[in-house]
């Protein structure tokens, strides 16, 4: 199949898939986009339109504040531009650190592979108040590397000062994020036809050349997908800001929360949220225009196939150097983590996981971890089915309507792009006062129902679901769909036959995305979670809630055992996907 392929140029593959490209009316994509379209229109716009008419309706919580009257206060534009500045800067460094480590693992095999990358992707959803904690237990003024480098040079001062910096800010969002690039550019670069790569080699181009000039740009559609979503994480920052940058720096959604929580203007919160709103559309827009049609096609081989051993110097500094960042940047905090979780002053060091299956106060609210790992993970398990239900055919009907050089389907195809992206830049306390407001009567009477936490962390997954599919359903090489219906099978069998094993790395980064999402949210979960099923963060967030040093020891305890439910569950999502695949392969 590679040597009847002809060799093109990404260049000349978009033009050519340009050319070939006609207009199409939107009704088909619209119609395969609907499911999606009607659960973002229930459960995200509704709750967003009841929240804006509470607030904007005159009373004690609202004085008559508007997004543009809030922006004339220098504060508020303050924030805009700090929330601006260092989300460019945190997406910048994130892309510079995950790229080369999603190419590592893409096109190279080595020992460990599967637990470095669940290492890898352990920090997104480690809750923000502990990872705080870690990066102070390390980095901070008593931190374990300012003690011992004192101890070392005779420093009677810490010679590490990054607590209350924008540094410090930078850095926790780089280890937040690396695994949003690795999972997103990582999934395309695994199912990237290397032929192009080959060709390039074979013409003369060394290795700098070949990633500069055809590696980088074919896979710019997924490194616009993990910029956009990086820049709306670290925009709409709240934890990482509050707790490690300190109070002179605050972000939009510092104030927003500031505003409804302690200040009770509902008017001021929600016109800041319609105003990050408005910005996130804008990122969505540029991102759609940004990414390009798809520049090469896939391989027509399992991702197991494209890698190849380390066996050169450049290989070997590439491995090493994306295994010591994660060792040093992302491992070290968790390790921190897991370290501190242990009573090393007692005879007891496992005393604080002990004390979390007891209730000495008879707390009427509380569950032993079991309990909490059993919500966790069935919450996430919905999750991540119900996103994945809905985020497939979006993603087939985004990809579907690109294709078009014009009409409808080229422009509804843009508009859902950048819609999607919405739930991740709306505030999580405004989302959630939405929630409450809007589904309290019926028909749709849940507020008090279990079902509402997946459904508001499905809102959240589907992003990056959609984020992770497009750009590789964009680039499937349309002529393989082609051969198969020429060979007599259906559009049922093209999909099972041709696109799912093709499109495999990215559908285990999207699931996995998805159900990791759901493990670590927090904010939206604060408020509309059932205290009788918390979750993991919920309950880590409950003892440190609490004075004490047994309290703290259980909320370290809890994110460890969080951390390895997290890895054992990535883990054995790419291995069932791998054994599917390989069954399906046979």
């Amino acid at each position: 199949m590679d040597a009847a392929r002809p060799q093109v140029s990404p260049g000349q593959w978009g033009r050519s898939a340009t050319l070939r490209a006609r207009p199409q009316s939107a009704i088909a994509p619209l119609l395969i986009a609907s499911p999606a379209l009607v659960f973002l229109a229930v459960f995200f716009a509704w709750p967003l339109i009841e929240i804006a008419r509470v607030s904007f309706t005159p009373s004690e919580i609202s004085r008559g504040a508007t997004p543009l009257t809030v922006l004339r206060d220098p504060a508020h534009l303050r924030a805009l531009g700090f929330s601006a500045g260092q989300a460019a800067l945190s997406t910048a460094l994130t892309l510079l650190a995950g790229i080369p480590i999603a190419l590592a693992f893409a096109r190279y095999r080595f020992a460990g592979q599967r637990l470095w990358r669940a290492l890898a992707v352990a920090p997104f959803v480690m809750p923000t108040v502990v990872v705080a904690a870690a990066f102070s237990a390390l980095l901070g003024p008593r931190g374990a590397l300012n003690s011992a480098l004192q101890t070392a040079f005779g420093l009677e001062q810490p010679p590490i000062q990054l607590m209350g910096t924008l540094p410090m800010i930078l850095l926790a969002h780089v280890f937040y994020n690396v695994a949003v690039v690795l999972r997103l550019v990582g999934g395309f670069l695994a199912a990237f036809d290397p032929s192009m790569e080959e060709a390039a080699a074979g013409l003369g181009a060394n290795r700098w050349q070949t990633f500069r000039h055809v590696t980088l740009p074919v896979a710019m559609p997924s490194v616009g997908a993990a910029a956009a979503l990086t820049f709306l994480f670290t925009f709409t920052s709240f934890g990482v800001v509050l707790i490690l940058g300190g109070a002179r720096f605050a972000t939009l959604e510092v104030e927003i929360y500031r505003q409804t929580a302690q200040l009770l203007r509902l008017d001021v919160a929600t016109s800041l949220a319609i105003v990050q709103i408005v910005v996130t559309l804008l990122v969505g827009w540029a991102s759609a225009r940004l990414e390009t049609r798809a520049g090469a096609p896939l391989a027509a081989r399992p991702a197991d196939d494209i890698r190849r051993p380390v066996n050169s110097p450049a290989a070997r500094a590439l491995v090493a150097g994306s295994l010591a960042f994660i060792i040093l940047v992302l491992g070290l905090p968790l390790a921190t983590l897991a370290w501190r979780s242990l009573d090393l002053s007692g005879s007891d060091p496992l005393r604080y996981y002990a004390a979390l299956s007891e209730n000495p106060r008879g707390s009427l609210f509380f569950v032993p971890p079991q309990t909490a790992i059993r919500n966790s993970l069935f919450f996430a398990g919905a999750t991540a089915t119900l996103a994945m239900l809905l985020g497939v055919p979006l993603s087939y009907a985004i990809a579907q309507g690109s294709r078009s050089a014009a009409g409808g389907a080229a422009r509804l195809a843009q508009s859902l792009d950048a819609l999607l992206l919405l739930p991740l830049g709306t505030s999580a306390a405004t989302l959630g006062l939405g929630f409450l407001v809007a589904f309290d009567r019926p028909p749709l009477e849940l507020r008090t129902s279990v079902a509402l936490l997946p459904l508001a962390h499905t809102l959240i997954a589907l992003p990056f679901v959609a984020r992770a599919l497009v750009p590789a359903i964009r680039a499937l090489d349309p002529r393989l769909r082609e051969a198969a219906r020429g060979l007599g099978a259906g559009p049922l069998q093209a999909l099972r036959y041709v696109d799912l094993p093709l499109l495999a790395p990215p559908f285990i980064a999207a699931a996995i995305f998805a159900f990791t999402v759901s493990l670590g949210e927090f904010g939206a979960s604060l408020l509309i979670a059932r205290p009788e099923y918390p979750t993991m963060p919920m309950v880590i967030y409950r003892f440190l809630g609490q004075p004490g040093a047994l309290n703290y020891g259980q909320a370290l305890a809890m994110s460890t055992l969080m951390m390895l439910v997290t890895l054992v569950s990535v883990i054995a999502i790419e291995r069932v996907n791998e054994q599917a695949l390989s069954a399906r392969k046979a």
